[in-house]
């Protein structure tokens, strides 16, 4: 910079010395008597030397210019050298001695003007690309739920969850005590991914066994008559299998419910399985393979679970009022039980607790189950029923039982669970078949969407008989040397069960069953048969 600054100076000076030599007028007499004199080539002369010097001049600027820009450029690349003068190729424009004269000026000495600096190959200005600016999320309430989705609906998540409070009362000899339960306290999201993908993961604050973990899978929709979901999330099997916890009319499920796959884990298992709804729904269809061993739990077996299941609507798409939304189906289950990895037959303890009517065996080899439903809706009332049955191998299961009895293979255990049940609403919402009614004046709280007003909320009404038999075969085996005996076990228990729903609002549910349980045949050894009396109480709040 020091060089440059010498070198400015040095051409300002003889710029200066060469102005004052031509444009000075002389001063002398004798000097003007010359000029008088003069002829006009020795004019003509001199106005060429001073178009020559003006020339000049612009010559001597465009190389300060030069080299200012050089030297920034250097200073820029952190680089001491500098070009020559002889690199630079300064352009020799044709000046004309009047446009000399009239666009002749000098540069600020400090480059207070400075020249366009040469850019980096790093910092090449871009072409300007317009940006187009990204569409604002959206959240809010959607009736059912909380929810954050993209501008354009492709992407959204919404939390959900539900509490269920309960109280059990009991009263028969061998009873539970009297107790508070938080049956459930369950939380998660859901969402999509754009217009094929739906996710869900759902987690249990309070398990009474087991993973915290109920629900996490993904769903690809093809289209609605092909779909394919895998993680974990229930097995499809029965129509009050996939009915939510939030959705059910009774407090705790029929006894059918205990001969469902996995039914210690809630019935979920990890798997995958195609499903879909073919015509409008009038077809429902689910085929796939799990586990069948309970939460995130890893098989036993080389075989999976394999389930298929069919439900019909055949007159959905009709006008017909009272056939529309009635519906049946049935569903198939193969599984393979391992003796060597301590599998059991059933638990036999009852959905609310009072009782267990059929103790638990070892089982090996394949296992059957079969499932006939049907649900009849019209305006406030709902008709539902289910039948299922459970066959289960016991083969060369003798060394499992006491005494041993050698490899041999024992008569399979079956048990037989139906259902059946009829529930109405006073208040004359009309009866969902897998949901909540739309209260239509509710007592306090947030509006129903759709609502009328303030009232007394929405009742219900509702009675339920379900039963159970299972059997197990005996064995008398007459060997000589080692004779052995497997006792008969043929039990069966019915239940009788009436009760009110309340719902103050959309969200909140106050539940009270009173429940007859018939024990016949106990299977605990000094039990008598009786009936137990079962009151249970529930409050619930879902969002």
């Amino acid at each position: 910079m020091r060089s440059l600054t010498v070198a400015i100076a040095l051409i300002v000076l003889m710029v200066s010395v060469s102005l004052t030599q031509a444009q000075s007028p002389a001063s002398s007499p004798a000097t003007n008597s010359a000029a008088k004199m003069a002829s006009e080539e020795e004019v003509s002369q001199l106005r060429a030397e001073v178009a020559a010097q003006r020339q000049t001049i612009e010559e001597l600027k465009a190389l300060v210019e030069r080299l200012a820009g050089a030297q920034t450029h250097a200073e820029l690349n952190a680089t001491p050298s500098v070009r020559p003068v002889s690199d630079a190729a300064v352009p020799q424009p044709n000046i004309t001695p009047a446009d000399a004269a009239s666009s002749a000026h000098l540069m600020n000495a400090v480059l207070t003007e400075p020249a366009p600096e040469p850019a980096l190959p790093s910092e090449r200005p871009q072409a300007a690309v317009p940006q187009k600016e990204a569409p604002p999320l959206t959240a809010g309430w959607n009736g059912e739920h909380f929810f954050i989705r993209s501008a354009d609906g492709l992407f959204s998540i919404s939390p959900y969850g539900y509490v269920d409070n309960n109280y059990y009362a009991y009263k028969g000899d061998g009873a539970p005590a009297d107790t508070f339960t938080l049956r459930r306290a369950r939380f998660g999201f859901q969402g999509n991914y754009g217009s094929h993908f739906d996710f869900a993961l759902l987690a249990d604050a309070a398990p009474t066994s087991g993973s915290t973990l109920r629900d996490v899978y993904l769903n690809v929709r093809v289209r609605n008559e092909f779909q394919f979901q895998a993680g974990q999330f229930k097995v499809p099997f029965a129509q009050e299998e996939v009915q939510g916890d939030t959705n059910l009319d009774f407090i705790e499920r029929g006894f059918q419910y205990m001969l469902y796959p996995s039914a210690a884990s809630t019935n979920r298992s990890p798997g995958a399985a195609i499903h879909g709804d073919i015509y409008g729904g009038v077809v429902q269809y689910w085929f796939g393979g799990f586990n069948g061993k309970g939460y995130a739990t890893a098989n036993t077996t080389n075989q999976p679970e394999v389930l298929g299941r069919l439900r019909f609507y055949p007159w959905r798409r009709t006008n017909s009022s009272w056939l529309k939304d009635f519906a049946f189906g049935g569903s198939v289950d193969r599984a393979k039980s391992r003796g060597l990895s301590g599998d059991l037959s059933f638990s036999a303890t009852l959905p609310d607790s009072a009782y267990a009517f059929f103790p638990q065996f070892a089982i090996n080899g394949p296992i059957q189950r079969y499932n006939g439903e049907f649900t009849y809706l019209k305006s406030a009332l709902g008709v539902r029923g289910e039948y299922v049955q459970l066959n289960m191998s016991r083969d060369s299961v003798g060394s499992l039982q006491s005494g041993g009895l050698g490899n041999i293979s024992l008569p399979s255990i079956i048990a037989k669970a139906w259902d059946v049940s009829a529930t109405y609403l006073l208040t004359g919402e009309r009866q969902p078949e897998n949901g909540t009614p739309r209260v239509r004046h509710p007592l306090f709280g947030p509006d129903t969407p759709g609502g009328k007003g303030r009232g007394l909320g929405a009742w219900g009404v509702g009675f339920r008989y379900t039963g159970i038999q299972a059997n197990e075969p005996g064995l008398n085996l007459e060997y000589y040397y080692t004779p052995g005996y497997v006792p008969t076990f043929n039990y069966h228990t019915d239940e009788f069960t009436v009760g009110i729903n309340w719902f103050p609002n959309y969200w909140v549910k106050y539940s009270v069953n009173l429940a007859i349980d018939q024990l016949k045949d106990p299977s605990t050894i000094g039990a008598l048969p009786q009936n137990y009396y079962v009151v249970v109480q529930q409050l619930q709040f879902r969002f």
